[in-house]
């Protein structure tokens, strides 16, 4: 009998991301408690479906350089998007505004805390470290690694915000192949997404 987790999993994620992101119930909670629960929520199914999993998570000083190097890479790569995008869409500018303002009146440095130790972590620990590397044994690297990124963005369908899927699909990429080629370095993806969540978020937003 084939492993089901992984599919529960995905629902879950899928679930609580809609909560989050849906108009229908978006405006009656707060995003980054939600997002926050989400990513606690996530790293526990991911460790009760995987137990063993932080053994693949290594963080020495080249892991740490590795993620750092990569987040200011994709923020690069977001900013090309950015700028692009707005010179060929009308909508893209006041979509990217409108995901910013999910951040207003919240403390910046709860949200940077917040991206750091939980919400960045824990996306990695389960799209890649639980339901790519999963994927890819049930059937392969290859596929497992298209399959975690077409689902990663499309959790993210329910924001109806093209630019946010877009986003999602491109963050996806980068991190999906780099766990595709590396998986021995899902320490230093983890340190890359958060500190990205943080650069494009708080410290250098892409405005």
């Amino acid at each position: 009998m084939k492993d089901w987790k992984p599919i529960v999993g995905i629902c879950i994620a899928a679930v609580l991301w809609t909560v989050m992101f849906s108009p229908w119930t978006a405006p009656h909670i707060n995003f980054w408690i939600m997002m926050t629960c989400s990513g606690a929520t996530l790293t526990l199914y991911s460790t009760w479906a995987s137990p063993g999993w932080w053994k693949d998570v290594r963080i020495g000083l080249s892991d740490i350089l590795l993620g750092a190097g990569l987040a200011a890479v994709m923020w690069g790569v977001f900013w090309l998007g950015e700028f692009f995008s707005t010179l060929l869409f009308d909508f893209a500018r006041p979509q990217v505004d409108t995901i910013y303002g999910m951040k207003e009146g919240e403390n910046p440095l709860v949200l940077t805390l917040l991206m750091l130790l939980v919400i960045g972590p824990a996306e990695e620990i389960f799209w890649r470290g639980y339901i790519q590397k999963g994927l890819s044994k049930r059937w392969n690297p290859n596929w497992g690694f298209v399959v975690t990124t077409l689902v990663y963005s499309l959790v993210h369908l329910a924001k109806f915000n093209f630019m946010l899927i877009m986003a999602a699909a491109v963050a996806g990429l980068i991190w999906g192949l780099a766990y595709r080629f590396f998986p021995e370095r899902l320490g230093a993806i983890i340190i890359s997404h958060a500190l990205w969540d943080c650069a494009v978020f708080i410290w250098f937003p892409i405005m």
